[in-house]
């Protein structure tokens, strides 16, 4: 589970044109006072602040949702602490959260799974997220332990899971219900990408109705 810590710390139309769309993620950790960008798939500490960079080639609407490794679903963006203006221009860097808040890990070492939903168009009241009910109870979580793979960056000491980073969520699996109403389980063709320490996802047709993707952050 993703912990806010510190004061205040927690984890459009689309331009229609011929050219892929495409969406990057940056995840950072905070060393000392200094943000840096880390492998997508470095296998984090319990206490590690962490945040997330965005950007897009295309206009649109971004939510941001996460279940953490104890199964509990919680909101990230756009939120009170995180920032509410969650509209997304073509070529402009964004932050998540947007605030001076950070995510701090916390939790059972696993998988937070980090649910990104990026829209074309601005979406209706039936398809726009909100904070899960208060009553609701957290799903089981997904009983996975990251492991190291001790092919990749073994020279650097880092820990990497190939399990981790983004994803295509698999047919028939549980989403939070919150966004449940926007996505969309039909084929829908996308690629995932590895830029150095940038995580690339790109669809080669235009979009024209929301998308979600999850990104799996692990945790020691």
């Amino acid at each position: 589970m993703m912990r806010r810590a510190l004061l205040l710390l927690g984890l459009a139309p689309f331009v229609a044109n011929a050219q892929p769309q495409r969406m990057e993620i940056v995840l950072e950790r905070l060393q000392g006072t200094t943000w840096q960008a880390v492998d997508p798939a470095l296998v984090l500490a319990s206490g590690d602040r962490i945040r997330f960079r965005f950007h897009s080639n295309f206009d649109g609407y971004l939510y941001v949702m996460n279940q953490g490794s104890s199964g509990k679903y919680e909101q990230l963006f756009p939120r009170e602490e995180t920032g509410q203006a969650n509209q997304i221009a073509a070529g402009k860097d964004y932050q998540v959260p947007a605030t001076s808040t950070v995510f701090r890990i916390a939790g059972p070492p696993g998988y937070e799974t980090v649910y990104w939903l990026v829209s074309p168009v601005k979406l209706t009241d039936a398809q726009r997220p909100g904070p899960p009910p208060a009553s609701a109870a957290p799903s089981a979580p997904v009983k996975l332990i990251p492991r190291c793979d001790d092919a990749v960056l073994k020279a650097r000491g880092d820990c990497v899971d190939s399990a981790a980073g983004p994803k295509l969520i698999p047919r028939g699996a549980d989403i939070p219900k919150n966004i449940s109403g926007a996505f969309d389980p039909g084929p829908r063709e996308l690629l995932f990408l590895r830029d150095q320490n940038k995580a690339v996802i790109s669809s080669p047709e235009p979009l024209t109705g929301p998308v979600v993707y999850q990104f799996r952050v692990a945790h020691k």
